[in-house]
Parts: C-alpha cells; sequence; structure tokens
C-alpha cells in the first residue's frame, strides 16, 4: 500500500470530477489517499509519498489559477525531494496548440527537481467523446503494478 497526495489544478471544475474519480480507484487498490483542491506546497507531504498531479491548462498554456501557487513553491524548492514519486494526469482539448501545456511543463519540473516519474505522462483529450473520469481510471487500474 502506498500513500498518495493528489494534487488538482482546475479552472472550471472538470479535472476535479477526473482527481476524485482517480481517489475512489486509488482506495479501491487499497492505497491511502489525500486530495488537494487548492495545492499549499508546504502542507502537502513528501517523504515517502506518491503524489498525482491532476491538471488541465488554461489560456494559452497556463496552470489554473488553483494551483498557480503550488507551481512557483515547486520551482523555488531546493530540498533533496528524491524519495517522492509522481505521475501526472492532462486534461485537455487536442484543438489547442497547448493541449495539456500545464501537465507537461509540471512533468518536467518534477523531473528536474529529482522527483521519480513512475508513469509518463498520461493525457485525456477531452474533444474526444469519452468519460474523463473513467479513462483515468482505467488507466491507473492497467499500471497498478507500478503505484506501489
Amino acid at each position: 500500500m502506498a500513500s498518495f497526495q493528489i494534487i488538482v489544478g482546475s479552472m472550471l471544475g472538470g479535472t476535479e470530477y477526473v482527481a476524485e474519480a482517480c481517489e475512489e480507484t486509488l482506495l479501491e487498490l487499497g492505497h491511502q489517499v489525500q486530495v488537494h483542491l487548492q495545492p499549499d506546497f508546504a502542507q502537502i507531504p513528501h517523504n515517502n509519498q506518491t503524489w498525482l498531479i491532476c491538471t488541465s491548462t488554461h489560456g494559452a498554456g497556463d496552470y489554473p489559477d488553483n494551483i498557480k501557487n503550488f507551481i512557483e513553491d515547486l520551482n523555488k524548492c531546493d530540498q533533496d525531494l528524491l524519495t517522492t514519486k509522481f505521475l501526472v494526469v492532462g486534461v485537455g482539448d487536442s484543438s489547442y496548440d497547448t493541449f495539456c501545456l500545464a501537465a507537461k511543463n509540471t512533468e518536467k519540473t518534477l523531473l528536474s527537481k529529482g522527483y521519480i516519474n513512475i508513469i509518463n505522462l498520461f493525457t485525456i483529450d477531452m474533444q474526444a467523446d469519452l468519460d474523463p473520469e473513467l479513462i483515468a481510471q482505467q488507466y491507473l487500474i492497467n499500471n497498478k503494478d507500478l503505484l506501489y
């Protein structure tokens, strides 16, 4: 069993639903989970944690308002974060040239800080006619052996 911190970046709420679906699946898989809808970098456990960042992209490739301060603090962080694992789920619309750019940039930043990427970036295209919550849950189930 692992301890997951789900960090959410969302402007209109759709990514919150994806994060809640991920929470449900992780709990069913026997993990401990805490969701952060207004993520505060200093308040989120780091040591021996797995961070699941679920974020959309806003405007011209910007971070959603609720996660901007978290990302700024992450960029300033210089502590040893080698015991923190992560995975990123990006939610976006592929008709934009900035498709999931916030998620892509988040993954790059985490890698540059020494976090351990357990699964490469996963993107969900909202332009397709699909159920993003179900897609995210299936993604976690398909990769459940990597989540420990």
